[in-house]
């Protein structure tokens, strides 16, 4: 039987042809099909900050209000299982972590903690409201204001299941994560149509967060190492590699939110610097529940002022603790206890976020000791501007 032999040249033709009219045909289809615009139901907050900038008190200022599903450094469980890699390389995991949060899927944990859980196996899990209430535990009510060592004592038993339980029946979910050094490894996220997210970014004199870092100098080593890339060797930051590299992020993070950003950014991102927050705390929580989409409680509002109008500066053991401080004590006690060597030392790898941040340097021990001499600058409200943004240029 003969065999008829078709050229190459025609079967190219006849598949791009063929190939065109399916397209053609799955555009109209698409076309005729409903198009969702909906934001999803939840509104998603990640608190972006560092170690020991005054994220946890933010955290708290939101885990506290009684719509808020809130959690500490989920992605604690993922550096504390692969601390041989660099925070570059953990980036991605840390993401999909955080993402499957936001969503209440937390069947994610599995692969770090593959064993029967409960609820104390949550890194921080006591610092969440949201853990320590119904429905993830029967002893408090969502409108109370809960503390860690009453949370411990009484939800810790409860099984795992109840974190996924109690994420899904609030309005807001909220994280506060010290992991993530480049904004742009989370322009997946604020593009992913699951998800509603703004962004809090929490800075800090770099000064007074060496000055806390020392209070907690073993608890960070590991972490440091990890951020040096150290193959798990631990860090202690003498010559402050680690603040050179967190300093650098907090320049990246807000350059690259507000010098040319791209438009999905609009209206979730907002940088709060932690002394603002204590010199007028109603007045930029306002702002930030605000930005979330939240109302300020009356009962919130008193807990507030009373977390921020203690007596003490705050000691060594409460480095990881929230209790009640002076708090504008606590942001300028850096300038009595550093020595001036230190804080040159410190200027000099923090220099770009000092000034970028708005914060004023110092050139003398006299500078850095005189209390009147106000080193934070006022905020350049007007820097940028999202009605004078076009995303074509």
């Amino acid at each position: 039987m003969a065999r008829i032999r078709i050229p190459s040249t025609i079967v190219i033709i006849f598949v791009t042809v063929q190939t065109g009219f399916l397209l053609f045909m799955y555009a109209r289809y698409s076309s005729f099909m409903p198009q969702s615009e909906e934001k999803p139901s939840q509104v998603h907050v990640l608190i972006l900050s560092s170690w020991r900038s005054g994220s946890s008190f933010v955290g708290q200022l939101f885990s506290q209000h009684p719509s808020v599903f809130y959690l500490m450094e989920p992605a604690w469980h993922v550096w504390v299982t692969m601390y041989q890699n660099s925070a570059k390389v953990l980036h991605m995991a840390v993401r999909d972590l955080v993402r499957s949060v936001f969503l209440c899927d937390m069947s994610v944990f599995d692969a770090y903690m593959p064993w029967k859980r409960n609820l104390s196996d949550l890194f921080q899990w006591a610092a969440s409201r949201a853990l320590c209430s119904a429905p993830a535990c029967d002893s408090f009510q969502r409108t109370d204001i809960t503390s860690e060592l009453a949370c411990k004592t009484l939800c810790g038993r409860y099984p795992f299941s109840k974190v996924e339980e109690a994420c899904k029946t609030y309005s807001h979910i909220v994280i506060k994560e010290v992991r993530f050094f480049d904004l742009k490894v989370l322009y997946p996220l604020l593009t992913d149509p699951s998800l509603n997210l703004k962004i809090i970014h929490l800075v800090r004199d770099p000064r007074a967060v060496v000055k806390s870092r020392e209070q907690s100098v073993k608890a960070l080593a590991r972490d440091n190492g990890i951020v040096l890339s150290t193959n798990g060797t631990k860090v202690e930051d003498s010559k402050y590699k680690v603040m050179q590299e967190v300093c650098r992020s907090h320049v990246q993070i807000y350059e690259t939110a507000t010098l040319k950003p791209p438009n999905f950014l609009k209206d979730r991102y907002l940088m709060v610097r932690f002394e603002d927050l204590v010199r007028d705390p109603l007045s930029e929580i306002s702002e930030m529940y605000k930005f979330a989409d939240l109302s300020l409680t009356p009962r919130l509002k008193s807990w507030i002022y009373n977390i921020t109008h203690g007596q003490g500066p705050g000691k060594k053991k409460e480095a990881f603790k929230i209790t009640s401080r002076d708090a504008v004590s606590v942001s300028q006690a850096w300038r009595n206890i550093l020595s001036f060597q230190k804080v040159k030392k410190i200027q000099e790898v923090c220099k770009g976020a000092i000034n970028i941040l708005g914060y004023q340097l110092v050139d003398s021990e006299k500078e850095q000791r005189d209390l009147t001499l106000d080193l934070v600058l006022p905020r350049r409200q007007n820097q940028f501007s999202w009605s004078s943004f076009n995303p074509k240029h």
